[in-house]
């Protein structure tokens, strides 16, 4: 069983954990592509003592449509998603970017009041174990060179992580659960914060800049000689990975749920 120190916000005591209503929000592209990332989130969840559904109904958030100008047209997948995903005290998901749209552009004329409390109560993973259960002690053990990669969603739309031309003092809620890790040395490739290229369906109409701005990633984490990148989203490390197979390198990816579900 992980070891954690929790305070869990509105809801006081830990003892009152278990009352809460917690559902497991998996993106499309986790579900077809990466369920393990899926089961690593459920279980660190559970871990963590909580009672946590996942609900069967769920499908596409509606993101790719809204990012691409359309939002009109997700309509129907906002509708859905409220349909499913009302009534929890908390929507926890492995993913920056489909929260954060989740977030910004969830709407439904069949359920307004619905959609504006899911809006508040979706949180991204990391967000979720710092701010909410306020997590300072895991049962974890990675022991691997580790590269950082902060996705462009979960750092300037989440401020999951400080900017860097903000000139502001540093943090990472990330960063701060990968250091309750046992035996994992953290790298920091030289521009901590640039994007890796992905943009959803900006990697494939602009392909050629896409992978060059991936490259350039890699290239700062082979530099250190990493094992893994990992992140909080996973659609980052899929472009990323798609690069470093073409390349036959020897570095490999990993999302944060995982490294935390180690032990």
């Amino acid at each position: 069983m992980m070891v954690t120190t929790c305070s869990f916000g509105k809801f006081g005591l830990v003892k009152k954990i278990l009352q809460v209503k917690i559902a497991l929000f998996i993106p499309c592209y986790i579900d077809q592509f990466y369920p393990d990332v899926a089961k690593a989130t459920y279980f660190l969840l559970k871990k963590l003592g909580l009672s946590v559904d996942v609900p069967s109904g769920q499908t596409c958030c509606g993101q790719p449509m809204a990012n691409s100008g359309y939002n009109h047209l997700s309509a129907s997948c906002n509708k859905h998603f409220t349909g499913i995903f009302q009534g929890y005290d908390f929507i926890v998901s492995p993913s920056a970017s489909c929260v954060l749209h989740i977030r910004e552009h969830l709407s439904s004329d069949n359920y307004p009041d619905q959609a504006e409390s899911i809006r508040k109560q979706t949180f991204e993973l990391t967000e979720f174990m710092t701010d909410i259960l306020k997590v300072d002690q895991l049962n974890a053990r990675f022991p691997h060179r580790v590269g950082i990669h902060q996705g462009c969603h979960g750092l300037r739309g989440l401020h999951l992580a400080g900017m860097s031309e903000t000139m502001l003092p540093p943090f990472s809620k990330p960063e701060q659960l990968l250091h309750l890790v046992s035996g994992i040395e953290i790298c920091y490739p030289e521009r901590i914060d640039e994007c890796c290229g992905f943009g959803g369906s900006f990697c494939v109409f602009e392909e050629a800049v896409s992978v060059s701005m991936g490259e350039s990633r890699i290239s700062e984490h082979e530099k250190n000689q990493v094992e893994f990148i990992t992140s909080n989203d996973m659609s980052c490390l899929m472009h990323l990975e798609g690069i470093l197979k073409r390349k036959k390198s020897p570095v490999r990816v990993k999302h944060i749920a995982e490294i935390l579900n180690q032990e």
